[in-house]
């Protein structure tokens, strides 16, 4: 993957995942994508993400895994040495942004305002994580700033669910959404991976 406009075009949901054991994360990891969802960001949320990064980057190559959460240079480095294809931050700081440009690793960096917007296409960046989205307006703040910033594309982050990512997919300066139902803390335990393929193949579909 060369940018992040390669990312957010693979699959209409992205994952956003809490792995507590890196154990789960390659059948985890198998199970989305056997219901069409490629690309899968493991948040450092837990003390097994950057593990769990590296299992599945190692025997899913076919997924494109991407950690989230990076909250500065450290987290950054740490990601991409255990494989991260790409990056996802919460937010735009000096250190994410100077992390990136030192990187041939696509960031996704969140944004809320459209100060924050400008920030980032002054670092050279269009394509955002719109974080947290509900939050933050909805589909509809989305929308309004297809005006003043065109070219920039988003995928929405934050209080997603099946119900209203097809609000947000609708929009032409959406790529994505970010969803964290895709994998239910008790079907991951349970081991039913089958559940999770049908939640990830239901998913896959929204953007159809």
């Amino acid at each position: 993957m060369k940018s992040a406009a390669d990312i957010m075009t693979l699959s209409p949901v992205i994952p956003v995942l809490v792995i507590d054991s890196a154990e789960t994360a390659v059948p985890l990891a198998r199970a989305l994508l056997a219901g069409g969802l490629r690309v899968l960001e493991v948040t450092l949320r837990s003390d097994a993400a950057l593990a769990s990064i590296t299992a599945i980057a190692k025997a899913v190559p076919e997924a494109v895994v991407g950690a989230g959460t990076v909250l500065n240079a450290a987290d950054f480095k740490r990601s991409t040495d255990a494989g991260a294809r790409f990056i996802v931050s919460p937010g735009i700081t000096d250190q994410i942004l100077s992390s990136a440009k030192q990187s041939d690793i696509p960031l996704l960096a969140g944004v809320a305002t459209a100060g924050e917007i400008m920030r980032g296409l002054d670092a050279g960046l269009a394509h955002f994580k719109f974080f947290p989205a509900q939050s933050s307006g909805g589909a509809a703040a989305v929308k309004a700033f297809a005006g003043p910033f065109a070219k920039v594309r988003f995928c929405p982050t934050g209080g997603i669910t099946p119900t209203n990512a097809r609000d947000y997919l609708a929009l032409d300066n959406v790529l994505c959404v970010g969803g964290s139902w895709l994998a239910p803390e008790k079907l991951v335990a349970n081991g039913d991976w089958k559940a999770i393929t049908q939640l990830a193949s239901e998913a896959a579909a929204l953007g159809k």
